[in-house]
């Protein structure tokens, strides 16, 4: 068993979880996903947005993830996740060199616990996907691969009359009124607008028969597939 986990985690820093993490880890891959086909109303949805040095997943920094939870319609701010990753060091590379990767890695594995393998909300997924399953590869040595519901490509799809094709995220908080405060936003400020957009794209969505997580999640896959055909 021991020839295997090393043969599993070579060449990542994830080879030095410690025993308490390796269990949580295993723990969270055995858990059951929660039914996809449940109505909206019954279902929790995780809405998520991160903060990053630059813009390309593969060479820049994960500063922060904020994540909160949309219930039954409704924002649940007592239900949400922070990792400021800045605070901790300036970025996860200089955390980790600081903590030994202790830390940081044990607040990685409370945002898998705190996702609970719920579908995931967010703004332009490989953006956000690609900084996430870099992250998680290197540090816990997994795949992240959650059911991911994209907005950017499900607003202009269900709200066609004030844009059909993909914008910026301030073009829709723009276009609903939404409060965005003066200048720059943090990772929170912006998951708490994403859960408002995605509060108003779900009676949207009810409205076109869309009833489910899984029917978002084909919904998002093939607004995708036929913006990259055209």
């Amino acid at each position: 068993m021991l020839g295997l986990k090393k043969f599993l985690f070579k060449g990542s820093s994830a080879a030095n979880l410690t025993d308490e993490l390796r269990a949580a880890l295993e723990t969270w891959r055995e858990s059951p996903a929660p039914a996809m086909d449940d109505v909206h109303f019954h279902t929790r949805y995780v809405v998520l947005d991160i903060a990053c040095s630059g813009v390309n997943p593969a060479t820049d920094k994960l500063l922060s993830i904020a994540a909160s939870t949309v219930r039954q319609a409704t924002i649940l701010p007592e239900d949400a996740f922070f990792l400021d990753l800045a605070a901790q060091g300036g970025d996860i590379a200089t955390t980790l060199e600081s903590a030994a990767g202790t830390t940081v890695d044990q607040q990685l594995m409370a945002f898998l616990q705190f996702t609970a393998k719920a579908p995931i909300i967010t703004y332009h997924v490989p953006y956000v996907g690609g900084f996430l399953q870099r992250t998680f590869k290197e540090r816990l040595g997994i795949d992240f691969q959650p059911q991911w519901i994209d907005l950017a490509l499900l607003l202009p799809a269900l709200f066609d009359e004030k844009s059909d094709v993909v914008k910026p995220l301030d073009f829709w908080i723009d276009s609903f009124g939404l409060y965005a405060g003066n200048g720059r936003r943090s990772a929170m400020e912006n998951t708490l607008m994403l859960a408002r957009l995605f509060q108003m794209l779900l009676v949207r969505a009810t409205g076109k028969e869309i009833d489910t997580a899984a029917q978002l999640v084909d919904e998002s896959k093939a607004s995708n597939l036929l913006r990259r055909n055209h």
